[in-house]
């Protein structure tokens, strides 16, 4: 059985600093649902009701778009090695962008990656743990360098070429605030196809 709590406890926050992969869950009242695994060392516990996370470049920006239209955030951490357990961090969320005042102070909470984009702050509204012994033993064997390559590769003015023609619009065709918030000129559809 699930049990809740109003904040994050201690063998809670001890459990996140454990894991090497975590989910996160948005959805707007209409469009597509986006569920997004997310690795690398992305992750930070602020408080026992805050969490922050560090979105870098990828094939889509969904959160992004969803999150300017719908605050809901899920974030979903399993344990696949020890003790089965499901934790989820319900709340709202909101996206900080480079272009913000807060960026500078955010960004400081981590160590740089190639291609930061955003960081999400979460409030936590509710925890829930739950069993976890349905999630197989996985056993964790490093991290996958392919995408930090890739963005190193890019450069600064390769990743913000490719945020204008590939992260700016959702999948539902809707701004993600990337564009506007990074003081970039939108390409015009013609250009990005």
């Amino acid at each position: 059985m699930g049990q809740r709590y109003q904040e994050l406890q201690d063998s809670h926050r001890a459990f996140i600093a454990g894991q090497k992969l975590f989910f996160v869950a948005t959805a707007m009242p209409d469009g597509h649902v986006n569920l997004s695994p997310k690795g690398m060392d992305s992750l930070r516990v602020l408080g026992p009701n805050r969490v922050a996370w560090l979105n870098v470049t990828g094939s889509g920006n969904e959160t992004a778009s969803h999150i300017k239209r719908s605050s809901r955030m899920t974030l979903m951490f399993c344990a696949f090695e020890g003790k089965p357990l499901i934790l989820r961090l319900y709340g709202q969320a909101r996206a900080v962008h480079q272009g913000d005042a807060d960026w500078d102070g955010c960004y400081g909470l981590f160590h740089p990656l190639p291609g930061a984009r955003q960081i999400f702050l979460l409030d936590v509204e509710l925890v829930q743990a739950s069993c976890g012994m349905a999630v197989p033993y996985y056993q964790y064997q490093g991290e996958r360098e392919q995408l930090n390559d890739w963005a190193r590769a890019k450069g600064e003015p390769g990743i913000r070429y490719y945020w204008r023609s590939r992260n700016g619009v959702s999948l539902d065709g809707l701004p993600t605030g990337i564009v506007e918030k990074s003081g970039m000129v939108p390409l015009d559809k013609a250009t990005q196809e």
